[in-house]
């Protein structure tokens, strides 16, 4: 594979790299230093050097394109920090090559936004004192650049969704914050940089991946509420002088950095907070602000308002819920609110699909297990689901779908409030609050003698019907609202169509809310910054029935109601035009964008409409 290749594969981050290997170059250059930058195989991909000592540097294997593994190179700087994933100096005579004696090499590790491997930053030396202990410098700034070209990449990476910063001075947080967490409005965790992983991701550090942190919200991670969150990211909270505690009950000072435009010429201060539906008749529950997320999932629809009103009287009252509806119609969405409503909100919420945990390992994932239980466990056994969520809410999704002889042992652990988990003697105690959820008929499951009767009663202290979406009266709410939730994140403001909107209200969503979803977001990345219209729809939404998927549509205007739901076919002018600017611009979609004056999704857009593909996908 030829270097070029290898500087292809890192793509963007070769260019955030650059320019922290330059800063850095500037600091050591004077000392007889030089600078590089290999991928994950140890390859070199880029290099700052002095020009006069070019010839000596590419005699040591300072080069571009040079191969630091271990395997090739033996024991060195780059090779043994790949292996070891930690920052390392490899001194002189510890070199294994004899080419390489005469060299010191101090290299950091370099890490996604995923928590994977991506490369390493090196600070070498033709000539240095004999004393290892001379390295200390390198050393230092080696780490702290590493680290700061490391969240430069995160905030790239990240730059169209909400980044907490954490330091611990209150002062420097803002340009200082060595632990950064990217979240939703819903305060999801969609990723951690290495600061982050090392702190609350588990004992591996930065060879933690995120999988630890992704998909737990910030009240799992953080004693915080999410209106905590958002009065900070207002910028009016105080809670600068208070901070934020971890789990872990060490001390941070917090600051948001709000989301960017990811698209076309949006700037930061158009990204607005989260869309809050307030209600005046929501009263706070024993000296508690009710937990916004829960009044979001309602417009105008009466059974909705009555469902959520009766859930609120129920959440604290030790009564178990048992939520039915279809598939995607949002029973986890509900089960979390309720839980961020209830008293227990600032204690775990754990989810479990009881459809999609293999039936071998559901035990062992519920209940857990002590070391050396089975062959394959962890050394250290594991503390199950249950246990996990004691004090919170446990939620058994498909809960129908539960295996017949579990569901004799959990009904145990409803009636004892007690967890026992594989190969132990004794039980644990747990604060159970159980949410259950599924699209199932219960009771026929019950009579068909797979799913027990006694349980059933158990979980069903009051039965939350959710209803479909299709027969739900505030659908034109729940369009909006997921609209601008889903253009928020692409960094621009909503726009649909009348012609788009009565299709999308038509339609009879068969998947529900989650179809609806993702729908939308479909549409949006096509339109872009213009107008949601018809074509940008989903086929089996944007085509009446009756008119074949195939058949060619005319765009109808945004402000004509009645117009035919159809787009016109493209002019060769205007595709000659696109397809020009693109060749001009050697298939660059930035450049061709900037060229044209839209936006980049707009030519993504047009690309798919006159049905134009670059050369290399052909």
């Amino acid at each position: 594979m030829e270097v070029r290749e290898h500087q292809q594969r890192m793509d963007g981050f070769l260019r955030v790299a650059r320019a922290g290997m330059e800063e850095l170059y500037r600091r050591v250059a004077d000392l007889g230093y030089m600078t590089l930058l290999t991928d994950a195989d140890g390859i070199t991909v880029e290099y700052i050097g002095n020009p006069a000592t070019e010839q000596q540097l590419k005699s040591a294997g300072l080069y571009l394109g040079a191969d630091w593994n271990e395997s090739h190179a033996g024991t060195c700087g780059v090779g043994t920090c790949l292996i070891e994933q930690a920052t390392i100096t490899c001194h002189q005579a510890e070199h294994f090559d004899a080419t390489h004696i005469s060299l010191t090499c101090t290299s950091s590790p370099l890490f996604a936004p995923d928590g994977q491997l991506l490369g390493v930053l090196d600070v070498s030396a033709l000539h240095s004192p004999e004393a290892r202990e001379s390295q200390h410098l390198a050393l230092h700034l080696t780490s702290m650049y590493a680290q700061m070209i490391e969240d430069a990449n995160f905030l790239r990476s990240f730059g169209s969704h909400w980044i907490l910063r954490l330091g611990k001075s209150c002062g420097l947080v803002e340009v200082a914050g060595d632990v950064m967490l990217a979240f939703d409005e819903d305060g999801v965790i969609l990723g951690a940089n290495t600061g982050a992983r090392r702190r609350f991701g588990g004992v591996n550090g930065s060879r933690s991946t995120n999988s630890q942190l992704v998909g737990q919200t910030l009240m799992e991670v953080l004693d915080i509420t999410m209106d905590a969150v958002w009065s900070v990211a207002r910028g009016g909270s105080g809670m600068d002088a208070q901070g934020f505690w971890s789990y872990r009950h060490e001390h941070y000072y917090p600051s948001i950095v709000p989301p960017r435009a990811r698209l076309g010429g949006v700037s930061p201060a158009r990204a607005s907070l989260p869309l809050v539906v307030e209600h005046a008749a929501a009263e706070p529950v024993d000296g508690r602000n009710p937990a916004r997320s829960l009044d979001r999932l309602v417009g105008g629809d009466g059974v909705m308002q009555r469902l959520i009103s009766q859930s609120k009287r129920l959440v604290d009252r030790k009564v178990n819920l048992l939520i039915h509806g279809e598939t995607g119609s949002g029973k986890e969405v509900l089960a979390k609110a309720l839980h961020e409503y209830s008293g227990r909100a600032r204690k775990p919420f754990v989810a479990v699909n009881c459809a999609s945990i293999p039936e071998t390992l559901i035990e062992s994932e519920l209940f857990g297990y002590t070391p050396g239980s089975f062959t394959g466990g962890k050394s250290k056994g594991m503390k199950g689901l249950i246990a996990q969520s004691d004090g919170g809410t446990l939620f058994l999704d498909e809960i129908g779908d539960m295996p017949l002889h579990l569901q004799t042992r959990f009904l145990r652990v409803l009636s004892e409030s007690e967890v026992l988990p594989l190969g132990a003697e004794q039980p644990i105690a747990v604060n159970l609050n159980v949410i259950a959820a599924t699209h199932r008929d219960l009771r026929e499951r019950v009579e068909q003698g797979s799913f027990r009767e006694d349980l059933y009663y158990r979980l069903c202290g009051a039965t939350l019907f959710l209803p479909p979406l299709r027969d739900r009266d505030d659908r034109q709410y729940l369009i909006e609202t997921l609209a601008r939730e889903e253009a928020q994140r692409l960094g621009f403001e909503p726009q649909l169509s009348a012609p788009a909107l009565q299709l999308l209200l038509d339609y009879a969503w068969p998947g529900n809310i989650r179809e609806l979803r993702n729908a939308l977001r479909f549409a949006l990345a096509l339109s872009g910054d213009e107008a949601v219209m018809p074509a940008d729809l989903p086929a089996e939404i944007s085509t009446p029935r009756g008119v074949p998927a195939h058949a060619s549509p005319r765009r109808a205007s945004a402000i004509d109601p009645v117009a035919p739901l159809a787009v016109e076919p493209p002019t060769d002018s205007e595709a000659a035009h696109l397809l020009q600017a693109l060749k001009k611009n050697k298939w660059s979609i930035t450049s061709a964008a900037q060229e044209l004056g839209v936006c980049r999704a707009t030519i993504y857009r047009q690309m798919k409409r006159y049905a134009i593909t670059p050369p290399h996908l052909a």
